[in-house]
């Protein structure tokens, strides 16, 4: 609690200062009282702070409503009227987080999110650039492009040349350069106080040195915070309670809390990006925080309440750990206006202004650009989108448009992409896979039925849907069509996998990878080499074949029908099932260390090709292998030996000394483990004379293979 007091209590000071200004520049662009700027900046920091478990998002005046608020007290004739309708619209808020409307907020993309951010970054860096420099005249806290003075962004900056005011951007500059260096100061001493409080006392302090020794450069009280003097008896504003049957009150209302929950949603999600430390904010917690603090506005004054991402930015910055420095800034909002008007009317704007100049670029970094680049057009073209739209209309719109041109995108990618198409070899023969994607909709029903349609006569189809969170129901309709009726007229194999309950949709199988004796005796031994290549294949690019494992154990229960014997090491790395993506009843496996042959090996091999029809015999040693470097290093402890004294026949066959050989250099230890599977298949030919024979007859094959555990790659020499 201590720590996080030290790191919170300086973050809510900067937040407060500059809270203040926006909360009045808010009100003033709403046509609202400038006090009920600063009661919903209270509100937002006091009451919305306490409630919301969200550690770092900074409620306040929502600058996003302002042209809502206008039009609103416009519409109803009264501020009072329109204090009405914020409280029912606090009520609604309340009902939407109570019925988790929040989860809302999880189908924002991340594109439009930081889009947005990006956005408010550049709006920041547009609209206090003529702060920073002594030009005020569209009051803080006015996002929108058209301003209420009929001017826009872009032509205040003209304007501002003609306005530059010497002390102002002296201040302005210095502050912006001390924020930059601010981090880079290598004393620690200075890390213990925020550099935007550093600026902001050095701000006041220039322009107190310029009354008493530079006149010319004076900041005027235009160019300073001006809080209006604190009168109780007109402070709050109460709600005309009495005309509630107003219709017009609740369509307000409605508006109201549909655009404000929308905004805070999207705000609190962009908040969390840049959190340091990733927490989450429960959208629905904050919905019913947003909705008190709306209900209190409204019987008190104030303005509608929303997640601020100016403030919450600043509040990250300035090194927040908790929420307490969103309910300081609050409290100190509430002492100011009381007590410390006097003081705060020293600051300069541009103090603030460079706080948030320097805020604003590191939301719209240029590297942000780029790595929303290198994502592809996909998220990079709604992400600029996002930024235009925003800072050419204002944030509700900007979003929307972004949100469209995002959604576009997506409906584009589900168009094309419904599913994934390939071509498995497998011991069966050849399988089509439809792989279905994510999200399958009815946008994809044609896509689908013109691939499952003009599959072949008599095929074996594989349709997986285990990774689709949702398929809409025209498709589960065409896969049932397909399945009854077109299918068993082409005489197509299908099998239906991952199909969720929900869908009142049964799984469907109708083949399994298990070979009959037939297929196993028409295979050669090259197609095997071809099969084996292919399942490995599938292991290294991560698409294995399914098994239906309980369905080959009734399938194999009787006998089997193998297609290789494989003599490969102990190695846990090296397991051929899974490095052959090969399932159960399609291999015999024999393992020794070393792959070495023995009698034990041999005798395996002849009942393997004598009894069950094996016709493809693999001895497969593998990378970095154990008993090779055991071998080498001349180890013949208990039966050790055996293993060891076969493996250096194949290193001295190969011309090495075996105590020379570095174990190190990979390329050499490959070569002798190859050396050694090929005098492990020397040895079973020359002690089998019935093997020798049948491999010369070509009735079976013998090969050996290398295995490289980094790859998990399968590599096989010459067939013999």
């Amino acid at each position: 609690m201590t720590a996080a007091l030290k790191k919170d209590l300086p973050a809510g000071l900067v937040v407060f200062l500059v809270a203040l200004p926006l909360c009045l520049g808010v009100a003033l662009a709403s046509g609202a009282p400038l006090m009920s700027g600063v009661i919903s900046g209270i509100i937002g920091g006091i009451v919305v702070g306490f409630i919301s478990k969200s550690q770092t998002s900074v409620s306040g005046p929502a600058a996003g409503l302002t042209a809502i608020v206008l039009s609103s007290i416009t519409q109803l004739g009264s501020f009072e009227l329109f204090l009405s309708a914020l409280v029912i619209a606090g009520f609604l808020q309340l009902a939407m987080g109570f019925g988790k409307i929040g989860f809302i907020a999880n189908y924002v993309p991340s594109n439009v999110i930081k889009g947005l951010l990006a956005a408010i970054g550049i709006i920041l860096i547009l609209k206090q650039t003529p702060h920073a420099l002594g030009y005020d005249a569209d009051p803080e806290g006015d996002y929108s492009f058209f301003q209420p003075n009929g001017e826009n962004t872009i032509s205040e900056l003209v304007n501002m040349l003609n306005y530059i005011h010497p002390g102002v951007t002296i201040i302005g500059v210095l502050s912006v350069s001390t924020l930059i260096l601010w981090d880079k100061i290598p004393v620690k001493a200075f890390r213990f106080v925020p550099g935007s409080l550093f600026v902001v006392v050095m701000g006041v302090l220039l322009n107190l040195l310029f009354v008493s020794t530079f006149p010319a450069l004076i900041i005027e009280q235009s160019h300073l915070v001006t809080l209006p003097e604190f009168d109780s008896s007109s402070f709050f504003h109460l709600p005309a309670l009495a005309d509630f049957k107003n219709y017009q009150v609740f369509t307000v209302a409605v508006t109201i809390a549909l655009v404000a929950s929308l905004e805070t949603l999207l705000n609190i999600e962009a908040v969390d990006k840049l959190d340091p430390h990733k927490r989450e904010s429960p959208p629905n917690r904050e919905l019913v925080a947003q909705g008190i603090g709306n209900v209190f506005a409204g019987f008190l004054g104030g303005l509608p309440v929303t997640s601020v991402i100016v403030r919450s930015s600043v509040n990250i910055g300035a090194g927040n750990e908790t929420k307490l420095s969103t309910i300081s800034h609050g409290m100190l909002m509430l002492v100011s206006i009381i007590a410390l008007s006097p003081i705060l009317n020293l600051i300069p704007l541009s103090s603030l202004a460079a706080i948030l100049l320097v805020t604003g670029y590191k939301l719209a970094k240029v590297s942000i650009f780029k790595e929303m680049f290198a994502k592809g057009w996909n998220q990079f073209i709604p992400f600029i989108v996002t930024i235009v739209a925003i800072v050419f209309t204002d944030l509700l719109i900007g979003i929307v448009i972004g949100l469209g041109v995002s959604v576009f995108y997506l409906l584009k990618n589900n168009f094309r992409n419904p599913f994934t198409l390939h071509t498995e070899t497998l011991s069966v023969g050849e399988v089509i896979k439809v792989d279905l994607s994510e999200e399958v909709s009815f946008l994809n029903k044609a896509s689908i039925r013109e691939t499952l349609w003009q599959i072949p006569n008599h095929s074996k189809v594989i349709i997986d849907a285990s990774k689709s969170s949702f398929i809409d129901e025209d498709v589960l309709e065409l896969i049932r069509d397909f399945k009854t009726t077109v299918a068993p007229e082409r005489d197509i194999q299908l099998n239906v996998l991952g199909l969720r309950e929900k869908y009142k949709m049964s799984g469907h199988v109708q083949f399994i990878t298990v070979l009959s004796r037939e297929a196993q005796q028409a295979l050669t031994p090259p197609a095997i080499i071809d099969l084996l290549k292919a399942g490995n294949l599938r292991f290294t690019e991560g698409y294995v074949s399914e098994k239906f494992y309980e369905r080959q154990v009734n399938a194999t229960s009787l006998g089997q029908n193998p297609i290789a014997i494989i003599v490969s090491c102990i190695d846990s790395r090296t397991s051929p099932e899974i490095v052959f993506d090969a399932g159960i009843g399609d291999l015999l496996i024999v393992r020794v260390a070393g792959n070495v042959s023995g009698k034990a090996v041999i005798g395996s091999i002849e009942l393997a090709v004598r009894k069950i029809g094996v016709k493809l015999v693999v001895v497969m040693g593998h990378s970095n292998c154990g008993a090779i470097k055991a071998a080498i290093g001349q180890i013949t402890d208990g039966h050790i030996g055996f293993i060891t004294e076969k493996i250096n026949a194949a290193v001295v066959h190969a011309g090495l000394n075996p105590l020379a050989v570095d174990t190190s250099d990979n390329a050499l230890m490959e070569k002798v483990t190859c050396l050694n599977a090929e005098n492990s298949i020397r040895d079973i030919l020359s002690e089998s004379a019935y093997l020798k024979q049948r491999v010369g007859q070509k009735e079976i094959g013998i090969v050996s293979a290398y295995y490289d555990t980094t790859s998990g790659k399968v590599s096989f020499n010459s067939l013999q």
